[in-house]
């Protein structure tokens, strides 16, 4: 992600928002309250880390997604559309951090990315992070190291493993690519009909957009001085722009070393105990 987010900015946050988040954070006269997306044992592991849950965080961006006209028969990346996916989610990432910030924590665990369309605008998308923000209690330095709350997409049990073995998160790291899969000449469709072949123009095609995405995801991780990337994932999906345009979204947790020696936790074997057998 770039450095939009400025630390103790409020900026895009509504004053719903703001009313919100500062009723949540203890004072003289109130005892304070959290809200939290995790479940029982992720609460609990997170605590047992060291941290607090402080409350859910969120951000939103609405955003109108443009059009670039691709030459119907031509493989090619379609960067309006590209940037606009990227500035809309770092819209929405920015604001959760925001909101963080409000809250003092040190970074956001479980997060979210997600997009709706409404019936109201059919060019428009929403875009929302949502996560749990945390604290650790004793006041250890956690934040990344652009001053940014962590974020990650890991869930309680994994950033309670994480932490045991000598790593911490330091952001969620992303790349994306909107690319339009060029059409077959009719020529090429007649020479393969009842042939069992590859498709090398659609091969290709998918093949470099994933490959922009994992770059692109590989290139901020290495900005930030990162170790790695956990959990890293890659999504197509097509938005209802047509069959030939699809995005891909490659995504994952950036992490760095705390201490030099990694410990790992030995595995426990668990037998669940449920009312009837399986079969």
């Amino acid at each position: 992600m770039s450095d939009r987010y400025i630390a103790g900015s409020i900026e895009g946050l509504p004053i719903q928002a703001q009313t919100r988040l500062r009723a949540m954070r203890p004072s003289a006269g109130q005892k304070g309250l959290f809200t939290s997306d995790l479940s029982v044992n992720e609460f609990l592991l997170v605590r047992e880390a060291g941290f607090e849950a402080l409350g859910l965080v969120v951000g939103s961006s609405i955003y109108h997604i443009g059009w670039q006209q691709p030459a119907l028969t031509q493989s090619m990346e379609l960067t309006t559309l590209t940037q606009a996916m990227y500035h809309a989610r770092e819209l929405a990432m920015t604001r959760m951090e925001e909101e963080a910030d409000m809250l003092g924590a040190d970074g956001i665990v479980g997060v979210r990315l997600e997009i709706g369309r409404h019936e109201w605008g059919s060019h428009l998308a929403e875009f929302l992070a949502i996560g749990t923000a945390i604290r650790h209690r004793n006041g250890e330095h956690y934040r990344s190291p652009n001053g940014r709350p962590f974020t990650s997409d890991l869930s309680g049990q994994d950033f309670w493993t994480l932490l045991r073995a000598g790593y911490r998160p330091i952001s969620l790291v992303m790349g994306n690519c909107v690319y339009h899969v060029g059409y077959q000449g009719l020529s090429q469709w007649f020479q393969q009909i009842g042939q069992n072949c590859e498709m090398p123009t659609f091969t290709q095609g998918l093949y470099d957009a994933r490959e922009h995405a994992l770059a692109r995801m590989q290139v901020e991780a290495a900005s930030l001085q990162a170790d790695g990337i956990i959990g890293a994932k890659v999504t197509e999906k097509s938005h209802g722009w047509g069959s030939h345009v699809l995005e891909y979204f490659a995504i994952g947790t950036a992490i760095l070393p705390t201490r030099a020696d990694h410990t790992i936790p030995t595995p426990q074997m668990v037998l669940p105990l449920t009312d009837s057998p399986t079969i």
